[in-house]
């Protein structure tokens, strides 16, 4: 934001509803501020209040204590162990925290406190401001039951459905088939997609009430589920909005949130290449409605599901600050931290409705831990490589740094990438360069995938919806398991032959020498043999062939030319383990040296934990008969429940898992023996 801007305070009415203040309030005076939050938020709120001369105090776990945010505070107060139960989310915990370092402001955020009414009720009993709304607000708008009765009342557009207080299975069922189907059970307290369940025919619906009123208490404490009828694939456009103490609302244009994989946005941009100025306005003013109808304070977001014909329908209310606010941030030309530190303050608005104007277009896009290629599973690791490009129209919002580990205790996302451009197409294509660009070795990500969607024709189009992943990449090529190029497999063989510490591979006698390599990804062997030419290397496996030349080579960094063309890839090497980032990332060891395995078990007949987790649910017991494809055991990780089930049918031969017990990545859960290893009860 410009000083000149900065400096108008406006007093007139706008169309957004703001009014003439009568008089000036008192300023809530604070100095320091504590950060409620880890990660890229916590660096980001950090830096624009270090910006305005605020102190600042960063609150960590024990898993945390080297991260980002905590080098990047003034000081910093560890809040309990790495679980978030115990740490980030243990109320007195952060308010004795703040009263430890004299912080008289606690921002909190996104996640965690960020909409807990009791926080901000903490908060105000403490002394101590909290930046944001107050706790009635948070309240009824973090109740979708609640607040879609009072978006009714204000005159909100709401999607059909059933959003009564009675909760029990029965009427949920009796009130579905009154709504119609398809229809969306959702977490009244939820959000993130937790709780979340789309129901296509009658006969599922118990099944899907059950799942998501389970899902809905592991994550929010409250199993109260409201019903909706599903607008399929629709636009799903949201609206920041800020409002002051003064009564003054505004908006702040609208984002475009359309591209989602389990209700978790993956893509977001401003403005959205679907809204007119018509629908911009009318969209605008539900949203003023909607945060004048909860006495609103402070920086939100109301989402709306928007249909091919234009019609919008209120989703929910965000009292906080969003993930996605960068787009909004490069188009506008404003700070939104600094906005919600001024209103926090007991300033009024900056600018006026007319004062505000979009220019450009912003595009950002989430780098997750996750591997696309099975399942979008969250993964974890440490952080071996990481860079990113820092060029003009390309910012980078992150929390992390090298030697940071990846733990299953917390959100999978790991960085932001947003580009700026004075149209869509340039944002577009100046996003998909970076994202090209970025180095993240150690943990596998979904870097590839976003370039896949960025790149994809119906989002250069802008003819995305909410249903666009599930068309165009259930069987897109960067989604799908498959065995790696002979290019990828070439790489990680000359990178073997480069540190002998490794252990001398074996090779034939023939003339020329030929060194043999056993590599294992994905749980599949390659043989691969390389053979040194005078400029370079010939690598074989599986009746594919590929010359590489070694241009330079050093620490994480070597450059190859392959097939006439030079490019440079990131790796990192520890014990024998290859993390390799080509044509995607790759975790890949040497076996070379290990002894040839006798026939392995059947591997389908056991049930490991995918990752680090606890045990929510068990349904297998010893003794039982199960067919492939049958529920054995639901574990949460990384905020999200895993359903495991059996590969095979069988019989339940032993069961290690336990409701509450915290299990360690491919943790034997469960085994099952086949029909044919089972005697018969003859």
């Amino acid at each position: 934001m410009s000083s000149e801007q900065m400096m108008k305070i406006q007093n007139s009415n706008t169309r957004a509803g703001a009014t003439k203040p009568h008089g000036l309030k008192k300023q809530n005076l604070f100095h320091k501020i504590l950060i409620a939050n880890r990660g890229e938020i916590a660096v980001r709120v950090i830096r624009t209040a270090r910006k305005m001369g605020y102190r600042t105090v960063a609150v960590y776990s024990e898993a945390d204590k080297n991260a980002a945010h905590v080098l990047a505070a003034d000081q910093a107060v560890c809040v309990g162990p790495a679980s978030v139960s115990e740490s980030y989310l243990m109320i007195d915990n952060i308010i004795a925290a703040a009263h430890k370092t004299q912080a008289d402001a606690i921002h909190p955020g996104y996640g965690f406190l960020s909409e807990n009414p009791a926080f901000a009720r903490a908060c105000a009993a403490a002394g101590i401001q909290f930046i944001g709304p107050d706790a009635s607000a948070i309240e009824l708008m973090g109740s979708k039951r609640l607040s879609k009765v009072a978006m009714l009342d204000a005159g909100v557009p709401c999607i059909p459905g059933y959003q009564g207080a009675e909760q029990s299975d029965q009427v949920l069922i009796e009130k579905a088939a009154d709504v119609g189907f398809p229809i969306m059970v959702k977490a009244s307290a939820g959000g993130g997609g937790r709780g979340m369940r789309l129901v296509t025919e009658q006969g599922e619906l118990a099944a899907q009430i059950k799942t998501a009123r389970s899902e809905a208490l592991s994550a929010f404490g409250s199993g109260e589920l409201i019903l909706e009828r599903a607008v399929l694939a629709p636009r799903h456009i949201e609206i920041q909005i800020f409002a002051d103490s003064q009564g003054n609302t505004v908006y702040l244009g609208e984002r475009d949130c359309s591209i989602q994989r389990r209700h978790q946005k993956v893509v977001e941009e401003a403005p959205s290449p679907f809204v007119d100025e018509g629908l911009r306005e009318r969209m605008g003013q539900a949203a003023v409605s909607a945060a004048k109808a909860c006495g609103y304070r402070g920086a939100g977001t109301v989402e709306f599901l928007v249909d091919s014909d234009k019609n919008f329908y209120f989703l929910e209310m965000n009292t906080r600050l969003q993930v996605e606010h960068p787009v909004t941030e490069l188009i506008t030309g404003l700070d939104l931290v600094e906005w919600q530190l001024r209103v926090a303050a007991g300033e009024m608005l900056p600018l006026t409705q007319e004062d505000v104007s979009l220019n450009g277009h912003a595009i950002e896009v989430r780098l997750y831990a996750e591997d696309p290629r099975q399942n979008f599973m969250p993964q974890t690791g440490n952080i071996l490589v990481w860079q990113y490009p820092e060029r003009e129209g390309i910012r980078v919002d992150h929390g992390i740094h090298c030697g940071d580990t990846v733990s299953a205790h917390y959100d999978p996302m790991l960085a932001k990438v947003i580009a700026f451009g004075p149209d869509r197409a340039t944002a577009a294509r100046r996003l998909a360069s970076a994202i090209e660009d970025i180095q993240l070795v150690g943990v596998n990500t979904n870097r590839r995938f976003l370039l896949n969607v960025l790149r994809h024709p119906a989002f250069i189009n802008a003819e995305t919806t909410t249903a666009f992943i599930e068309q165009h990449f259930t069987e897109h090529a960067s989604t799908q398991n498959t065995a790696p190029a002979i290019g990828t497999l070439a790489r990680a063989a000359m990178i073997y032959f480069q540190h002998p510490s490794f252990g001398q591979p074996s090779w034939s006698s023939a003339a020329p020498q030929v060194y043999h390599f056993t590599l294992k990804i994905n749980e599949q062997t390659h043989a691969v043999q390389i053979q040194k030419q005078e400029d370079g290397y010939l690598v074989k496996s599986e009746a594919q062939e590929t010359e590489l030349t070694l241009v330079s080579h050093g620490a994480n960094q070597a450059v190859v030319v392959e097939e006439g063309i030079r490019q440079g890839f990131s790796y990192a090497l520890q014990d024998k383990t290859l993390f390799l980032d080509d044509s995607g990332h790759y975790q890949i060891d040497d076996i070379t040296q290990l002894p040839a395995s006798v026939s392995e078990q059947n591997a389908s007949g056991e049930i490991n934990a995918v990752m680090d987790g606890v045990i929510v649910d068990v349904l297998a017991k010893e003794g039982d008969a199960v067919e492939a494809g049958q529920l054995m055991v639901v574990m949460e990780a990384m905020k999200m429940e895993h359903q495991l089930k059996a590969l095979s049918t069988g019989r339940v031969t032993e069961v290690r898992a336990a409701i509450g017990q915290q299990v360690k990545s491919k943790q034997l859960l469960v085994t099952i023996s086949s029909n044919d290893d089972t005697h018969s009860d003859a």
